[in-house]
C-alpha cells in the first residue's frame, strides 16, 4: 500500500511539475510576441506632422468639393 501510495504522489507530483512547466514556457512565448507586437506597431505610427499634413490635404479637397457643390447650386 505505501509503493501504491508513494507512485500516485511522485505521479501527482510529476504532472503538476509538467504543467508548470508548460505554462512558463507558454507565457514566456506569449511574452515574446507581445514585445514583438510592440516593436512592429510602433514602426506604423503617425507622427504629428503627417498628420497634420493628411488632415490639411484631406481639408483642401473638402474645401474644393465644397466650392464645387455651391457653385452646382448657384446654377
Amino acid at each position: 500500500m505505501d509503493a501504491l501510495w508513494n507512485f500516485v504522489l511522485t505521479a501527482g507530483v510529476g504532472a503538476l511539475g509538467w504543467w508548470i512547466k508548460s505554462q512558463h514556457s507558454e507565457l514566456n512565448r506569449v511574452t515574446i510576441l507581445l514585445n514583438r507586437t510592440r516593436e512592429e506597431l510602433a514602426k506604423e505610427y503617425s507622427t504629428k506632422v503627417d498628420s497634420n499634413a493628411s488632415i490639411d490635404r484631406l481639408i483642401t479637397r473638402l474645401d474644393a468639393l465644397d466650392a464645387k457643390m455651391d457653385r452646382m447650386l448657384e446654377r
